[in-house]
């Protein structure tokens, strides 16, 4: 029993440390390289697109305020990048939802765990996904072991969900592989 009196305070004294690194990723701006942050998930998804629709532009920005990133995000609840509307090619599906739909939980009541994979399938809980092809180039960052990420249904592009990152604050279309 002594031994274990001692054991226990020496074992929680070491265990600190690592508890005090995973907590220190928050607060840090944007515009740090490499740097780890931790955002809200946004109250809802968008809102159906109604504007003139951006085409898939080779070379936009998503920067529209100096510290963000230059790829698809939320901005309090408008997210950024999500103005391409019905029509948009690089989103079209002859065939939504080839897998089913997903049925898990959206918004930001849902937070999910990624457990392993890369964009091109990538799962949590039993379920699996992949990113769009026209998105690869937004998710470069991710820690697809281990960020965090909130569903939402894209209500411009069928078949495609909206996978927001909290680590990062960004977001790319995902598609369900089903579980």
């Amino acid at each position: 029993m002594r031994v274990f009196k001692l054991a226990l305070p020496a074992l929680l004294v070491l265990a600190v440390p690592a508890f005090a690194q995973h907590q220190n990723q928050g607060g840090q701006p944007h515009s740090q390289p490499g740097a780890t942050y931790n955002h809200a998930a946004p109250s809802h998804g968008p809102s159906e697109y109604r504007g003139a629709p951006h085409q898939g532009e080779p070379q936009r920005s998503y920067r529209e305020k100096d510290g963000h990133p230059n790829a698809p995000h939320v901005d309090g609840n408008r997210w950024v990048g999500h103005d391409s509307g019905r029509d948009d090619a690089r989103y079209h599906r002859p065939d939504p939802w080839p897998h089913g739909r997903f049925s898990g939980g959206f918004g930001r009541g849902h937070m999910w765990h990624l457990n392993g994979g890369g964009p091109g399938r990538f799962w949590f809980n039993g379920w699996y996904w992949a990113v769009s092809p026209a998105d690869l180039a937004f998710c470069d960052g991710w820690f697809w072991d281990s960020d965090n990420v909130v569903i939402y249904e894209d209500p411009d592009h069928p078949g495609w969900y909206l996978a927001y990152n909290t680590r990062l604050g960004t977001y790319i279309h995902v598609e369900y592989l089903g579980a």
